[in-house]
């Protein structure tokens, strides 16, 4: 199915007549998002000493939980299935597993490999499905019940950083990530994966990370950018207005002035 068709669709799911409705929810049907992963098993030491007692995802930016916005807003858009995956200071999320929505999942090699040991805990779930960081903002609802293709958001930046930098072809697919530019399209905010791509996501990502200690110390996008030509993702644009990252305390106080310091 084209992009075009699956907009077409999409709009017709929802202002159709009751039969075009039908038919189109029909041919949606394997474009449903089944769940979502939500990482919050690291330290955020960047935020430190704010972050020595409590996990980055349970901070309270402009009056609300982060990870508790996020569930919200997946819940909102139909997806029912979070998988909640935690790690440092674990026992602080516990109070969320009373949502029938909400899964924990623990990443016990947390402190000693990176975010590649908290989607290889969830890998059996990978499904359509959406990956998020549990600290992450997003000032409007990005999540959607149907999606068409794997994506990763992008925002552009207009000065020099050290962000994942993307190229793309012709129709947005990602053809070349750079760590680190300057006026560009860079990671940032939810990926999404189809299932086709998590099925072949979790065919690599599996007897490397249990053959090869390099693979566990790595980032899920470094591992995804060793195999560009097998795992298909999109670009998909957004303001930088939508999408918020808080890596250190300035970042914070930017968007929430009235932030407890």
């Amino acid at each position: 199915m084209t992009y075009n068709d699956f907009q077409k669709l999409c709009a017709q799911s929802k202002a159709g007549s009751a039969a075009q409705r039908v038919s189109a929810l029909a041919a949606l049907e394997p474009y449903r998002v089944k769940n979502a992963v939500l990482m919050a098993a690291g330290y955020g030491s960047r935020l430190a000493p704010i972050t020595d007692k409590k996990p980055k995802g349970l901070l309270r930016v402009r009056g609300e939980v982060l990870v508790e916005r996020q569930i919200q807003q997946l819940i909102a858009a139909g997806i029912e299935d979070i998988f909640l995956v935690v790690g440092y200071r674990k026992e602080q999320f516990s109070y969320l597993a009373s949502d029938p929505h909400v899964h924990i999942v623990e990443n016990p090699d947390y402190w000693r490999y990176n975010n590649t040991s908290s989607v290889y805990r969830v890998l059996d779930v990978l499904d359509n499905t959406y990956i998020c960081s549990a600290d992450n903002y997003f000032t409007e609802n990005v999540f959607e019940p149907y999606v068409c293709r794997s994506y990763y958001a992008a925002v552009y930046g207009e000065g020099p950083t050290e962000e994942y930098y993307l190229s793309v072809d012709a129709d947005d697919r990602i053809s070349h990530v750079q760590i680190g530019g300057d006026r560009g399209w860079y990671m940032m905010g939810q990926v999404y994966f189809s299932r086709a791509f998590s099925e072949k996501f979790r065919s690599l990502l599996k007897p490397e990370y249990e053959r090869n200690a390099a693979i566990r110390e790595m980032l899920w996008e470094q591992f995804y950018m060793r195999h560009l030509d097998e795992l298909v993702l999109y670009r998909k644009c957004y303001p930088h207005a939508v999408i918020h990252e808080f890596d250190i305390l300035a970042d914070i106080l930017a968007f929430d002035p009235d932030f407890p310091v």
